[in-house]
């Protein structure tokens, strides 16, 4: 059990260094954290999305910017769009789960919000309904995905590729970025160099 527990630890660790090597990569995070910024100062807002742990993830970093992370500051305007179950099961059952992310993004979609949609395979099929109506919307999407991008690349304005095809990696760099990104945000709009209004 011990060998099992060390393969893990070394293999989470040689995916977050693959991260911190991949310059690429370091580049789209501050470009996405600064769009992100744009959005908010323009009174846009961010979307968020996934299934299973991935839904959980994007939930977890909507609540960072709509509630806190670090700093005692006002909300920002950013939404999980799954957590609505009576929404969630009406348009399952009526027109098929594979709608359900898209027909939210349609609904309060608006040019300029900011998308982050997260598949650690990137071939969801409702999660690729969502980022064609979000792109069809005039949204920027932001893609959270393993190593290949998937289907979901093709359609995404900037992506965040984690460079493994194991899930509970790739999910654990979705949120070290996530996180990331919430932390620029933040300390962008409200930290101490912030411009004031």
């Amino acid at each position: 059990m011990n060998e099992r527990i060390k393969a893990v630890l070394s293999d989470h660790i040689a995916v977050q260094q693959a991260m911190l090597a991949d310059e690429e990569l370091l580049q789209t995070i501050q470009t996405v954290a600064d769009l992100t910024v744009d959005a908010f100062r323009a009174d846009r807002k961010a979307l968020f999305c996934g299934n299973g742990g991935s839904a959980a993830d994007a939930q977890h970093l909507a609540a960072e910017l709509s509630g806190r992370f670090y700093l005692d500051r006002p909300p920002l305007l950013a939404e999980a769009l799954h957590v609505n179950t009576s929404f969630l099961t009406a348009v399952a059952n009526d027109y098929g789960y594979e709608e359900v992310f898209a027909r939210w993004i349609h609904g309060i979609g608006r040019a300029g919000d900011v998308f982050f949609a997260f598949s650690t395979s990137g071939n969801s099929p409702n999660m690729l309904r969502a980022v064609q109506e979000a792109r069809n919307r005039q949204l920027t999407v932001v893609g959270f995905t393993g190593q290949t991008g998937g289907k979901m690349a093709a359609f995404c304005d900037h992506l965040i590729r984690v460079p493994s095809t194991d899930t509970p990696r790739i999910q654990e760099g979705h949120m070290l970025v996530g996180h990331l990104i919430c932390e620029l945000v933040e300390t962008a709009l409200f930290g101490p160099d912030a411009p004031v209004n």
